[in-house]
């Protein structure tokens, strides 16, 4: 599976070159707050693994409003970092990788 580049963004952890991307229009779960905001990213250069987060806030277009918290590149750097020190290995090709970010995971 591979990221679109329309939409996504490119960030430099540590040196590799990632593109990122939070899916523009909410599923219908993520669009009634059941579901939390996803977020996927890859490396930029290779093809392999996906890493997919779930984020512990809702969808910013949620049918029930509220402030929207924006996905800042601290926190994309963070939950990347966090990643690859669980074992994601994104040159490998394999399933999309899982994980959940904590709250306040790379705000500062």
């Amino acid at each position: 599976m591979a990221l679109t580049k329309k939409g996504s963004r490119l960030i430099t952890v540590d040196g590799v070159v990632y593109r990122w991307r939070v899916r523009g229009r909410p599923t219908y779960a993520q669009a009634l707050g059941e579901r939390p905001l996803a977020l996927a990213v890859e490396q930029a250069d290779r093809k392999g693994r996906v890493l997919l987060v779930s984020l512990p806030q809702d969808h910013p277009s949620n049918w029930f409003g509220g402030l929207p918290v924006p996905v800042l590149p601290s926190t994309v750097a963070a939950v990347i970092r966090t990643a690859l020190s669980e074992g994601w290995r994104p040159s490998q090709p394999g399933a999309a990788f899982h994980r959940r970010a904590t709250p306040g995971q790379g705000n500062k």
